[in-house]
């Protein structure tokens, strides 16, 4: 064989290659869900770099869950959805927000609607099916969390939570990943009673047994103040709960999973 022939053949052996390496990609990428947890903040004073912003997650740069900083808006979600109406969660509770080009639904109404528009039914967004859970965590406002299904996966974004009535937990079934709040490590967390009700956080522990049953993976993202003083300990807390059956990780500002 002629040397030409040769660097002929090579390059169409190149080109077939290229081309299936391509497709491979982006057949990946068809069946790939990505997840940037924007904000990891929990409703603390303190702060660091990668622990700055409040409340924020990014699917497949098209869903924004949680609103708790004016500069997610650069990320151009086609939808924002609310777990609850607290600033850290809702930044235009507290700043005027005039240009948001995309719509916004959560549990309740803000502005008469003209804002936040209430869902409480599944709906499809795009190539995903969301289902709206309703959560308890305030005894003041009502509030939800999360499961979307697309790209064949399945995910749970619980926003602030102390837990979900069984009624609503059966919708949940098998999921591929909890995303959900560290706001206390302690067991117990933080909750209040007023008469009858409850308001406020359950502790990571407790979380985990509430979870457990629907998922294999659960990233936290909300620490709180005994996770951002000592990041390194946090991190290593939060894994030494993982076991055999159970991976458990933790988010930062910016930091991209995959699924």
């Amino acid at each position: 064989m002629s040397e030409f022939k040769q660097k002929v053949k090579q390059k169409v052996k190149h080109k077939v290659k290229q081309k299936v390496k391509q497709k491979v990609k982006q057949k990946v990428k068809q069946h790939t869900m990505s997840i940037i947890t924007l904000g990891t903040k929990g409703n603390i004073k303190e702060r660091c770099p990668f622990y700055s912003n409040h409340s924020g997650v990014l699917i497949d740069s098209t869903l924004l869950l949680d609103f708790g900083e004016k500069k997610f808006l650069r990320h151009h979600p086609k939808a924002i959805l609310i777990t609850h109406l607290h600033p850290d969660h809702a930044c235009f509770m507290l700043e005027d927000i005039s240009k948001i080009n995309c719509p916004i639904y959560g549990p309740s109404a803000f502005e008469n609607g003209k804002l936040v528009s209430i869902i409480k039914k599944p709906k499809k967004i795009g190539e995903f099916k969301i289902t709206p859970i309703p959560t308890i965590h305030s005894f003041k406002i009502p509030s939800q969390g999360y499961l979307l299904e697309g790209k064949g996966k399945k995910i749970f974004y619980s926003g602030d939570i102390i837990t979900i009535e069984k009624a609503h937990l059966k919708k949940m079934k098998q999921v591929d990943v909890v995303i959900t709040e560290a706001s206390f490590i302690r067991r117990g967390g933080m909750i209040r009673k007023f008469d009858s009700q409850i308001s406020g956080h359950n502790g990571v522990s407790e979380l985990i047994k509430l979870f457990r049953p629907f998922t294999k993976r659960i990233i936290f993202i909300h620490f709180g103040s005994w996770f951002v003083v000592d990041i390194k300990e946090g991190k290593k807390t939060i894994k030494a709960l993982a076991d055999e059956t159970l991976i458990t990780e933790t988010g930062y500002d910016g930091k991209e999973f995959l699924i």
